[in-house]
Order: C-alpha cells, then structure tokens, then sequence
C-alpha cells in the first residue's frame, strides 16, 4: 500500500489551502507524511482548509506559486521527497473574467515551481495537477485517451493544456529520462474528470452552488442542465495520484507521462441527473431549476475521460458509483452544519476509511 512510501516522507502540496489540496494534505497526513503547504489565503470563506483546522497539522507556508525566490528557499528548506502541484486558478468563468492572470498562475506558476526544482537540484518525484478540460475538445461520445491532442477553447483549458505541455517539456529538457541518475526528478501529468466531495465551497460550481442554495431554502439554478461530465468524488483522483507518485519514484522509465483519473464510462452523468440526485439525497422539498442563457461564453457540452491506461497500467480504478459519490457529498455538508475543526477532520476521516474499505473490497493493487 502506498502509505509505506509517504510514511515520515517530507512531502511538499501546493494549494493546500484549495478544495482538492486540503483533502490531498489530510490524507497524507494520515499517512504519516510530513505535509509541507505552500498556497495563498484560502480562496473561499468557508473553506475545507479552515474548517478542518488543516494549519495545525502540516507546516503552512502562505506564499504565491509565481514567486519563485519563496519556492527556491521553500524547497531548499524541506528537500520534499514527493511534490503535488495544484496551486491554479481553477474556474472556467473567473478565466473569462481574468484571462492573463489564469495563465499567468496556471502556467507561468507552475514553470516557476518545476525551475526552482532544476535551480535547487533537489531530488523528487512531482505530479503535476492539470485537469480533463486540457483536450482538444471535439465533443466526442467516447472519453479522450492520454496521446489525444492537447487544447482548449476557453481561456481556462488552454491555460491547463499549455501548462500540460510546459510540464512535459521541462522534464524532457531538464529531466530526461536517460539522466535520471544525476538529476533524480521525474514528472508526470495527471487529468481528472469534475470532483465532488464534502468541504468545496467555490462560485460557479455546481455542488457547492447547490448546498448554498439547499442551506438558505432557495432553488438550485443550472446554467446547462444537459451538459455531460466525468463526476466522481475527490478520493478517486487523489487515490491515483498517491498511487502514481509512488510507482513514478521507484519505476520513472515506466510511469512519466500524462495520466488520465476519472469514472467508468457508464458513470459519466448530465447536469441535470446530478442536480436530481443531489436534491433526493437532500430532502426537505429542495428543488432545482433551468436558467440556461444565450450566454456567448463557451463550454464544454460533452466531456469524458478514457482510464484504460490507470487500470492496466497501474491497477488504479474508481471506486465509488455516481449514487455513491452524490449521497457521500451530501451527507458531509448536512453533517458538516456548525461542526467544529476536529468534527470536520472526522468527517473527512470517515470518507477516507470509507472510501480505502470499498477499495479494499475490490482488491485495487494500492490497498494490497
């Protein structure tokens, strides 16, 4: 199991103090890694990383991800054995809004943390956090496999691919594979479908939209009811993540590369079943309705991931069903309702064992 390889493993995460970054740093934590965060202020109020009192189990340094003389004195200082990079601007609409700032942090941020890495010379195994909007967007009915062609037409996915591309440039110019014994850095990149989970509390996302709306009695509005998305909680993609980084540090010839992380294809659902789903596992008469516009900004209709790669290659499958996944978030933000910092760890602690119990169950490589 991979909790051997991060066990007392000085591990540095940056946008801990995000949604997925925040869950990454808990079960790492539980691991026995010894977290190093490196983010802004959390970008939400509430947040998962201020619920959960997260600043008093990891060493928290508050910092931007473009400053790279932080970086360089950061990594100089802790000499991480593991780097997960997800420090992003991560919202499709906030792109529009602010384009040159989301490439600025998506992709210049994320060249600055892989330069002070090659300036430090620093040994590591680094994951790269990119995100399944980075394909080339045909709307396929079939999912897009890791040697697709990058792309994005939105400022946010173009952002994401050139940060996909970026990544994998440096590591082939300044981390090739043929040298791995003098530098000791390998990098992959890995794409996930949406996550869902108890403690996101972003604008323009669809669960957090929805708990706000369920909270204050009101209906839950949809931009694009019929919109298809790879669902799945955020254990899933962490899992793969986890179990990635430590294959990629003992075998770097055979796991650099893209990696895709989402459901089966079954699973993939529309905005509208989601919505419905969320509103039966919520109860108390909570609805939703079609506010769908002409609006002129562009996304995605249809959007799947192909993970035969992860199964094969790597004996990573999801875990959790749709039903599973919505009932699961539904219930931590009902439970979540005026709980303290160390009622949220224990939340979170539940979906963790929860989630590790069913993979257990079916006999997933990284339990064994």
């Amino acid at each position: 199991m991979y909790g051997e390889v991060f066990r007392e493993a000085p591990v540095f995460v940056t946008g801990h103090t995000g949604f997925k970054g925040a869950w990454l740093s808990l079960m790492l934590s539980q691991l026995g890694a010894k977290v190093i965060g490196y983010a802004l202020s959390p970008p939400t109020t509430p947040s998962l990383f201020m619920q959960s009192g997260l600043a008093a189990n990891v060493t928290h340094i508050e910092a931007d991800i473009r400053d790279q003389v932080q970086l360089i004195r950061a990594l100089r200082a802790h000499h991480p054995r593991f780097i997960f990079h997800l420090a992003a601007q991560p919202l499709v609409l906030d792109a529009y809004r602010n384009p040159l700032e989301t490439y600025d942090i998506n992709v210049m941020g994320s060249l600055k943390l892989l330069d002070a890495v090659r300036q430090t010379g620093i040994s590591t195994t680094i994951i790269m956090v990119v995100t399944d909007k980075c394909y080339q967007n045909n709307e396929w009915v079939y999912g897009y496999r890791e040697n697709d062609a990058l792309g994005g037409y939105d400022p946010y996915s173009a952002s994401k691919a050139a940060m996909d591309i970026a990544s994998q440039s440096y590591q082939l110019s300044f981390f090739p594979l043929d040298a791995i014994n003098e530098h000791g850095v390998s990098v992959a990149t890995v794409r996930s479908g949406n996550v869902i989970g108890g403690g996101d509390w972003a604008y323009n996302r669809i669960v957090p939209d929805a708990i706000r709306a369920f909270f204050n009695g009101e209906s839950l509005q949809l931009r694009n009811p019929s919109a298809v998305r790879p669902w799945q909680h955020v254990l899933e993609p962490l899992s793969g993540y986890l179990w990635l980084a430590a294959q990629l540090s003992r075998d770097p010839a055979r796991f650099t590369g893209g990696w895709n992380f989402g459901p089966l294809p079954t699973e993939s659902s529309s905005v509208r079943l989601l919505a419905d789903t969320m509103v039966s596992a919520w109860g108390d008469g909570v609805q939703w309705h079609d506010a769908s516009t002409n609006t002129t900004l562009h996304e995605a209709n249809l959007l799947r991931l192909n993970i035969d790669k992860a199964v094969s290659m790597l004996g990573w499958s999801p875990v959790w069903d749709f039903q599973t996944t919505v009932e699961r978030t539904v219930r931590w933000y009902k439970a979540s309702i005026d709980a303290n910092a160390e009622q949220t760890i224990e939340l979170c602690a539940d979906d963790i064992a929860a989630y590790v119990q069913s993979a257990s169950k079916a006999g997933l490589a990284w339990t064994s």
